[in-house]
Formats: structure tokens, C-alpha cells, sequence
């Protein structure tokens, strides 16, 4: 991916604690233009109240906003690659070779830890159990968040402030669930997850345009690994995104969640309706505005077409949504 990597002071460690030799846990922190959360978040990872050392390893895609000056500044590897090199599977896996850490956590530049205990409460369950390959934390929308927005991560299951553990006991057991039902076992979120690195060298992420995430619980959960969700580890993160930016998502999603699963959420024209129709009803109900309209409207056409382009083996176009 034509990368190079340079090495901050090692007295600018996470922990500001001197030099990290050998890293318990390293962060990995792929960036793009990032400068205005980055700050916070580093703030917060300083915070953090743990007893192993761990580091900070960011890979960014030539950001033009001053954020590579500051992750020269504060994190302890820092990696730059192209803009259109970025895969959100291969630049994931750069982070991964040039980290040091037993585990490795995976999070995003807007996700902010809401708390002192988040690195600790995120990693404690893999130091309990050696079959767990990894565990993911809840998401809280933003302070500022619109009221579509809260409504929708609301319904995500990475929101819920209930812990659970997902296995497989066999391929079999897992290919006679229907598509809805793999991909609900499977469901694995890189906003804010941890994953162990000896797992991950057998199982490396692979090259995709989204959903890299999922594709590699599914991948572990074969193996025979168990994947948790860690809700006492959340980060604040959500988005305000055009309806527009939605669909395009949306249906990228849903083309690689037919392609790993099968799943076709909106598989016809009559329940595409509906659905738009039940999606105006409670979005109004959240908000009056042309935005709640247009989201009702995207997210269900996105989720219809985006898994009608796999079925039908329509070429997509390169996207890079986060």
C-alpha cells in the first residue's frame, strides 16, 4: 500500500508514563482529515486508568487538515498511506503488522470513550476467556445528535446496554439459521471493538469496501471462537449525515450483507413500500423536517436495492463510507 511508518518519542506513550517496551494492548486508529475529534479522543485514551502498558498505532489516508502533525505528535506509530489506498480490511490489517500489543483494539476517530474504565472494561472479558476473539462496545449518540439519529442507533444492537456472547457449535448449526439469523450472530461493530492478535493472524481481515467487521466474526465464529458485546465499555459516537450519503451506504451494506448472509431485508417491491411508509410514520413522530422524510425514504430503497445488486450480480462502484 506504499506505507511509511514513523515512530514517535517513546515518553509520548498513551499512558505519558515513559517508554512502552512491550505493549499489552495497542490501538490501532485508521484517520482521514480527523483533527477536530482527534484531540478529545486522545485526551480520553490518556485517561485511561489501567495497569499494562498499551500504545497508539495510526494509519491515516493523507489527511490535508493538520491531522498528521498531530498524530506525529501524539501517537506512538504513526502510518501514512494514499487516500485511494484505504480498504477498510487491508488498512485495518497495516495497523494490526505494526502493532505490538496481545490485543489489539480497533476504533474510530470520532468515537470518543465515555469514561476512565473503557480501555479496561473492553479488554478484561479476552483475559478471562482464551476462546473469546473479541468484544465490541456500545455506542451512545452524541449530546447533539438529531432526534432521527437517536432513533436509529437506538435500534442497532450495538446500543443496547445489555452484554452478551455469541458462538457457533458448527458450520452446520450456523447454515441452517435463515440470513437474518446469521447475520444477527455475527454482528461485530470496528467503531469500537478489540480483538485478540493471535486470532486475527490466522483470520486477517479481508479486502472490502464496508462490513469488514461482521465478515471477520463470521469468519471467527466458524473457527470455533466466541465474539462479546461489552456494553460497561461505550464510546459517544453517531452521525448527521445527508439522506443522500444514507443511501449510498445503505446500499453498499446491504450488497455485502446479501453477499456474506444471504439477507435480504426488503426483498420486494410491496414490502419496500410498507417499510417506507412505517419509516415516515415514526420518523415524523421523532421530527417534522425534509430530512426525516428523505431518510425514510432512503434507508429502506438502499437496503431493497443494495441486496438486489448482489442477487442480480450488478457491479458496484468503489466506495469508501465509513
Amino acid at each position: 500500500m506504499g506505507s511509511g511508518v514513523r515512530r514517535a518519542p517513546a515518553s509520548r506513550s498513551a499512558r505519558g508514563a515513559g517508554a512502552v517496551s512491550t505493549p499489552y494492548v495497542s490501538i490501532v486508529l485508521p484517520t482521514r482529515n480527523g483533527a477536530a475529534t482527534l484531540p478529545s479522543l486522545f485526551e480520553a485514551v490518556a485517561r485511561q486508568r489501567v495497569d499494562f502498558p498499551f500504545e497508539v498505532v495510526a494509519v491515516d489516508s493523507s489527511s490535508s487538515d493538520g491531522t498528521a502533525a498531530l498524530l506525529r505528535e501524539r501517537a506512538d506509530r504513526f502510518i501514512t498511506i494514499s487516500a485511494d489506498a484505504f480498504d477498510h480490511g487491508l488498512t485495518r490489517n497495516l495497523g494490526i503488522e505494526q502493532a505490538r500489543g496481545e490485543l489489539i483494539v480497533l476504533t474510530v476517530q470520532d468515537a470518543l470513550p465515555t469514561s476512565e474504565t473503557w480501555l479496561a472494561a473492553l479488554t478484561a472479558p479476552l483475559g478471562a476467556d482464551n476462546r473469546l476473539a473479541g468484544t465490541f462496545a456500545r455506542q451512545i449518540a452524541r449530546p447533539e445528535a438529531s432526534a432521527i439519529t437517536r432513533y436509529s442507533l437506538a435500534r442497532w444492537a450495538g446500543a443496547s446496554d445489555m452484554p452478551r456472547t455469541t458462538a457457533v457449535s458448527s458450520r452446520a448449526e450456523f447454515e441452517a439459521l435463515d440470513p437474518a439469523a446469521r447475520f444477527e450472530r455475527c454482528i461485530f461493530d470496528n467503531v469500537c471493538a478489540c480483538i485478540r492478535r493471535s486470532v486475527w493472524s490466522q483470520h486477517p481481515f479481508r479486502r472490502t469496501p464496508i462490513a469488514e467487521d461482521v465478515e471477520w466474526a463470521r469468519d471467527v465464529l466458524l473457527a470455533g471462537y466466541r465474539l462479546a458485546y461489552t456494553p460497561a465499555a461505550a464510546v459517544i459516537h453517531s452521525h448527521d449525515r445527508s439522506a443522500r450519503y444514507e443511501f449510498a451506504r445503505t446500499c453498499s451494506l446491504h450488497r455485502r450483507l446479501h453477499e456474506l448472509f444471504g439477507l435480504r431485508t426488503i426483498p420486494t417491491l410491496y414490502v419496500l413500500a410498507r417499510a417506507i411508509a412505517s419509516s415516515l410514520h415514526a420518523h415524523l413522530g421523532c421530527e417534522k423536517t425534509a430530512r426525516a422524510v428523505a431518510l425514510a425514504v432512503a434507508w429502506p430503497l438502499g437496503q431493497y436495492l443494495g441486496a438486489l445488486s448482489s442477487a442480480r450480480g450488478w457491479k458496484p462502484a468503489r466506495s469508501r463510507m465509513a
